[in-house]
């Protein structure tokens, strides 16, 4: 018997014992299925609460904030955080703190909206600006009073530079795994 043979017979024998556990497998498991007609039933297929929705949204705009700000510690010199534990902590307190000037933001735009007239337009933007700019120096007060040492941003303007580009990233990142997922329906 040549090698050239006994390499197709092991070969046939591998396919014929393969075709033989998956309709072994598949017989048990259309058998499972058929006998507890309870088993079809997919526990996710129920729809999500609004609380539920809230908890994934806001659990992956975490782990965005956490990937994004540990790829800016791992390639940046102005960027030093000293473990993953405080990056996971700084996320979440950067979520929280994004959130909340995300909604003084609305509100007062919306004040400003409400008012008729030039200045009252000119309002709404300059303090959309203003509100949006100044929370930077607030979240990096906030980060630096709550971490201390263990959280470094530098660079120009005292790493405020640094800052505003990781929440830029953070956002776009956010925004294009949401319309990503958006998608996917």
């Amino acid at each position: 018997m040549s090698a050239g043979t006994t390499v197709k017979r092991l070969a046939e024998f591998g396919k014929s014992l393969w075709a033989h556990r998956v309709r072994g497998a598949s017989k048990k498991y259309n058998r499972a299925m058929t006998s507890n007609p309870d088993l079809l039933q997919v526990v996710s297929a129920e729809a999500p609460s609004t609380r539920q929705k809230l908890f994934v949204r806001y659990f992956t705009a975490i782990l965005i904030d956490l990937v994004v700000l540990n790829l800016f510690v791992e390639y940046s010199e102005h960027v030093v955080i000293g473990s993953f534990t405080i990056s996971l902590l700084a996320a979440l307190l950067l979520q929280v703190l994004l959130r909340l000037t995300l909604a003084i933001e609305h509100r007062v735009a919306d004040y400003f909206n409400a008012k008729k007239g030039s200045f009252a337009k000119f309002m709404r933007f300059f303090s959309a600006w203003l509100l949006l700019f100044g929370s930077k120096f607030v979240i990096l007060e906030a980060l630096a009073l709550t971490f201390g040492e263990k959280v470094y941003f530098g660079g120009p303007f005292h790493g405020v530079v640094v800052l505003i580009a990781i929440i830029v990233v953070m956002l776009v990142a956010e925004e294009a795994i949401i319309r990503f997922v958006r998608r996917l329906a």
